[in-house]
């Protein structure tokens, strides 16, 4: 059976999916239900406000939005519903996506995006922030959360170990 969508990725445009894949990748971790799609605010908007309606009824209760350059798909979703949306700036060409993450990040007043890293590491934090949303009503996604923070430490832990046994020149070369 599959899970429940509860996470609805919209990107503007295909070329982000290898970069929104990280969020895919974290929420299948988790075995949490996610939709995704390709839905641009500037060249689809009704179409976009279309998606986020339909995804509320289905019972979708986090949003992840990837997008570059001008980047107002967050904030187009997050001017359309009342969940939380979490923005994704993507890498672009002339500015290396700092024109994405302050076009995402700049929001009015009153239409929050919670924003991450550019590119593929803050499209996965986007992903175990949605997760994180989703385990404040669910012990058993907390619990799992807990477990893979327990194992992030063991793994960081395990790696100084070998750096203390090796020393630096050892380990690096080994790298």
């Amino acid at each position: 059976m599959a899970e429940k969508t509860l996470v609805c990725i919209l990107m503007g445009s295909d070329s982000d999916l290898v970069t929104m894949a990280e969020a895919c990748k974290e929420l299948d971790r988790f075995k949490v239900g996610y939709e995704i799609h390709v839905s641009s605010a500037h060249r689809t908007p009704g179409r976009t406000i279309e998606l986020v309606t339909q995804a509320e009824a289905k019972g979708v209760k986090v949003f992840i939005c990837g997008a570059g350059a001008a980047a107002h798909l967050a904030g187009v979703v997050a001017a359309h519903t009342a969940c939380p949306v979490i923005g994704v700036p993507m890498p672009t060409l002339h500015l290396a996506g700092a024109d994405s993450l302050y076009s995402t990040v700049q929001m009015p007043q009153g239409i929050p995006v919670a924003t991450v890293a550019i590119g593929k590491a803050g499209a996965g934090n986007a992903g175990i922030l949605a997760v994180q949303i989703l385990a404040v009503a669910d012990s058993g996604l907390a619990q799992q959360l807990k477990d893979f923070k327990q194992d992030l430490a063991a793994k960081v832990m395990k790696k100084d170990a070998a750096l203390q046994e090796k020393g630096y020149a050892k380990y690096l070369e080994e790298l």
